[in-house]
């Protein structure tokens, strides 16, 4: 792996943890939810980038996976208590019942 490619990573993080951090002062200053949901979307954006990054074919391997899945506990720690609505997951639930 290069490190030019290490460190575009590491930058992504920097801005993810930068959003994080506008979410939180959004949520404490309770004016309203447009800016909160644009950040929540960058957030999303960032994520989705990383772990596509993540599992392309020039760094798939068990330790890529298992920074997925870090990625996901650091930026997401409450995801596997969160239950989705059923239209937005439903064909997802049928895959995690088989998991």
């Amino acid at each position: 792996m290069k490190n030019a490619r290490i460190f575009k990573l590491i930058d992504i993080v920097e801005d993810i943890k930068k959003t994080d951090a506008m979410i939180q002062l959004h949520e404490n200053l309770d004016e309203g939810d447009f800016m909160m949901s644009q950040y929540l979307s960058k957030k999303e954006k960032l994520i989705s980038y990383l772990i596509d990054e993540l599992v392309s074919p020039a760094l798939r391997s068990e330790r890529s996976f298992s920074a997925v899945k870090l990625v996901l506990d650091t930026f997401y720690p409450d995801l596997s208590k969160k239950q989705s609505p059923k239209s937005e997951g439903e064909d997802l639930s049928l895959l995690e019942a088989v998991l």
